[in-house]
């Protein structure tokens, strides 16, 4: 029988950053459309066939996570972390994910929160009232009173425009936190936080204060935060002194061991694939080409493989080729990686894009 319901889509005002958002994610699990003989296909009708596609399409633009090492890192990091705050009184311990755009800094804090709260439900079956994990961006140019707002926005909160005060949203935030027994907070953005102006140092100071009042690990990711500052000063130091800094950088290729890695991501990735034609260890076999494409990033792969499985169901090739490869765009990083690194004689041999 032909596939006849679309995964549902997150509403667009159900964002991560919200309890409901969240929860939607932590519960879904991307199932992989069933692929048809060629027999089966044939006798579908052209709605069922269209249909079908477009559920290929989905689940192709939101191919399920691929389990990398920094992930396995990070949740096993976190995983320590709360099991050893979970007595601490103050100056518990939390974990900063640092590193260029790109490298998965969001995927890996959100999988670490995933993990967390998959793994909570398992424990209490029936307590339906807890949120273990919140999850929350720093807002550009942030001041506390920002900060605070976007705690409170997770909850869902209700404050009027005028007249509350930063100690109101506060204490409602950390009496909900408390009721719902939250024990993992997930920051992410936090570059956004600019130690250098003064709103920056109290936003800061804002989220050390919430750190002393929930009984939960903090975790907190961000682009390059060894170079933004946040280490330096007293209040640096403080934050240097309880965190652990886990890196989040592009994939090497320099040794034969990173090569082979590297080659096994591809071959995970494209056994995920639910493509008609598509020959089993084709991806693999371009791993060299997938890395100089896109410099090591897994964002850029991630976008790069997704976007040629949607092209090739698109035009009906089913299958992905170099010369499709060719036509998904990628981010300017990854393209001005792939010029330094790319003979040029090669250049003049790549397919040129309109």
């Amino acid at each position: 029988m032909p596939q006849t319901d679309l995964p549902d889509a997150t509403p667009p005002d159900c964002p991560l950053t919200s309890k409901e958002g969240w929860r939607r994610y932590v519960e879904h699990e991307s199932t992989p459309p069933q692929l048809h003989s060629a027999a089966e296909r044939a006798a579908l009708t052209g709605a069922e066939r269209d249909r079908e596609d477009e559920w290929r399409r989905e689940y192709h633009a939101n191919l399920p996570m691929v389990n990398t090492p920094t992930i396995r890192k990070v949740i096993a990091t976190a995983r320590l972390l709360i099991q050893l705050n979970r007595h601490q009184v103050s100056a518990r311990r939390g974990v900063i994910l640092s590193g260029a755009s790109g490298t998965g800094k969001t995927t890996a804090l959100t999988q670490m929160g995933r993990a967390h709260e998959l793994a909570t439900r398992k424990r209490h079956p029936h307590d339906g009232a807890r949120l273990p994990v919140i999850y929350v961006t720093v807002p550009p140019a942030a001041t506390p009173k920002m900060l605070a707002t976007e705690f409170a926005r997770f909850f869902g909160l209700p404050f009027p425009k005028r007249g509350v005060t930063l100690t109101d949203i506060v204490d409602a935030v950390c009496a909900t936190a408390a009721h719902t027994r939250v024990d993992l907070v997930l920051v992410d953005e936090l570059h956004n936080l600019n130690l250098a102006t003064r709103s920056g140092a109290e936003a800061s100071d804002q989220l050390k204060y919430f750190a002393e009042r929930l009984p939960a690990t903090f975790a907190y990711a961000g682009i390059d935060i060894e170079t933004q500052g946040l280490f330096a000063g007293t209040r640096g130091r403080q934050i240097a002194g309880r965190f652990v800094v886990i890196p989040a950088a592009p994939f090497s290729h320099a040794t034969a061991a990173d090569q082979e890695t590297w080659r096994a991501l591809v071959g995970t990735l494209e056994s995920l694939l639910r493509l008609h034609e598509h020959a089993p260890g084709t991806l693999t076999e371009m791993s060299d080409y997938l890395f100089h494409r896109t410099g090591g990033m897994i964002g850029s792969l991630s976008q790069l493989i997704r976007g040629a499985a949607v092209l090739a169901i698109e035009d009906g090739s089913e299958r992905i080729t170099r010369e499709l490869l060719e036509l998904v765009p990628l981010d300017f990083a990854a393209e001005q990686t792939q010029r330094l690194i790319t003979p040029a004689g090669a250049k003049g041999r790549r397919r040129s894009v309109a």
